[in-house]
């Protein structure tokens, strides 16, 4: 290697991209990478950072091959939900493509010296990328089409999850190639604050303010009462300015206490939206919709975020379909952002990570897990747990959170069997409350 360059004199095209595949601990589908690198081992000038923009764009052409099977299987769906599921899919994977796409930008945007500081937002990015292509598989309650459907999003899962091998190995690729590295990994910090380094300095000072006061002049009130410019959240949402995107501008949207009765969405055009309302028992958007009503689980959520720097401060999301219902979201948050004193209504944490390289999660930080009115006289008969994994390496954090009366002693709850119990990863830190005892905690290795 020269100058942060692979020479290939004499070395057959194989043996090249092996020998880059063999500084990667732990890629599970070597023959697939293998593959789709062939053509960039032609490359005599080819750098490491040309073999990772390579990887990222096979998984693009996967996906986008992919794009058109949701529509085919929808011929022979049958009922409503396996409908409303291929339309999630035709969703998901162009989501799918456009985080792949950011990715594949940000290499090429970066050079060999400062590629390891973007690390951490490659890897959030690629783990939503996987994350979106099993959302869409899972849509599909049918073995027939959902093996149909996962069969489609083989190679694109398989290439996605190699990229993102590579990019976790990053550092120890670029040392072996003798090339130094920009080691400030800012991305990956925590100010002394509590809050990552991503997150401006105005949007830290928001979070930060506890008492509710000195919020920012609202572009929008919403008041149920007419006091306000509007009387629903989506009228609000609505009147977004177009010219606003690509700005670091914050659309601000003040929400009167009240129960708000409405399905809301802060669209991929929405950018940097904050909303805020005068504490989360008063200002509370709610909903019903539920699996049974022919409603895919994806689009229950009372609350659905997609646009980036999405922020929620005092304000409570809620989901009244009862168990009935089966499957149900209060909130679904898709964006980088944040969401600051929600409240979890007997929720049941059910975390899907299904790869170990993924950094996906959930984290509840600085809330209150407490029973519903309706659930309080029965919340003894009604076991409640703090998650079960329903995926292989689901991830759950709980901190410094008060913790009801009602969550079991136990705390968390087995999804079939053993499954995942060495594999999960649970974690509780500085909660209170009478629920937060881990004396009688599951003792599983996870």
């Amino acid at each position: 290697m020269t100058g942060g360059k692979f020479l290939v004199l004499g070395i057959s095209v194989i043996l090249v991209v092996e020998a880059l595949i063999g500084l990667i601990t732990g890629v599970d589908y070597k023959k697939t990478c293998v593959n789709a690198l062939n053509a960039m081992a032609n490359n005599e000038s080819a750098t490491p950072k040309d073999f990772l923009q390579a990887a990222i764009n096979v998984a693009i052409e996967e996906v986008e091959a992919a794009m058109s099977r949701p529509a085919d299987i929808g011929k022979v769906a049958n009922n409503s939900q396996e409908k409303m599921a291929v339309e999630d899919c035709k969703d998901l994977l162009q989501y799918a493509i456009a985080e792949l796409q950011a990715s594949f930008s940000t290499v090429g945007d970066s050079n060999l010296h400062t590629i390891f500081d973007r690390e951490a937002e490659l890897k959030n990015w690629l783990s939503a990328v996987i994350s979106y292509q099993q959302t869409c598989v899972d849509g599909f309650t049918t073995p027939k089409l959902k093996n149909a459907m996962s069969n489609d999003l083989l190679n694109a899962t398989q290439l996605t999850d190699n990229a993102l091998a590579i990019v976790t190995a990053i550092s120890q690729i670029l040392q072996a190639f003798n090339i130094p590295l920009n080691s400030t990994a800012s991305s990956k910090k925590l100010l002394d604050d509590g809050f990552p380094t991503w997150l401006s300095i105005m949007d830290r000072k928001l979070l930060a303010n506890q008492s509710g006061g000195d919020q920012p002049q609202p572009n929008a009130v919403v008041a149920q009462d007419g006091s306000g410019q509007y009387k629903t959240i989506s009228e609000a949402l609505a009147a977004y300015p177009k010219n606003q995107k690509g700005t670091n501008l914050r659309y601000v949207i003040y929400i009167k206490a009240g129960v708000y009765d409405e399905s809301i969405t802060v669209t991929k055009d929405q950018v940097n939206v904050y909303m805020y309302g005068d504490g989360p028992r008063k200002s509370i958007v709610t909903g019903k919709k539920c699996f049974t009503d022919g409603v895919s689980t994806f689009q229950t959520a009372s609350c659905i975020a997609i646009g980036n720097g999405f922020i929620a401060k005092s304000m409570g999301f809620q989901n009244t379909a009862g168990p009935e219902g089966h499957q149900a979201l209060a909130l679904r948050v898709q964006s980088n952002g944040w969401i600051s004193r929600h409240i979890v209504h007997n929720t049941v944490t059910a975390h899907g990570r299904s790869r170990p390289r993924e950094t996906t999660g959930i984290v509840i930080q600085n809330c209150r897990i407490v029973p519903e009115q309706k659930l309080e006289p029965v919340r003894f008969k009604i076991p409640t747990y703090l998650g079960w994994p329903w995926k292989e390496y689901s991830k759950a954090i709980i901190m410094e959170t008060a913790l009801g009366d009602f969550i079991q002693p136990a705390g968390w709850m087995p999804w079939s069997g053993n499954f995942a119990l060495d594999t999960c990863y649970y974690r509780e830190y500085a909660n209170r409350g009478p629920g937060a005892s881990t004396d009688k905690r599951v003792k599983w290795k996870g």
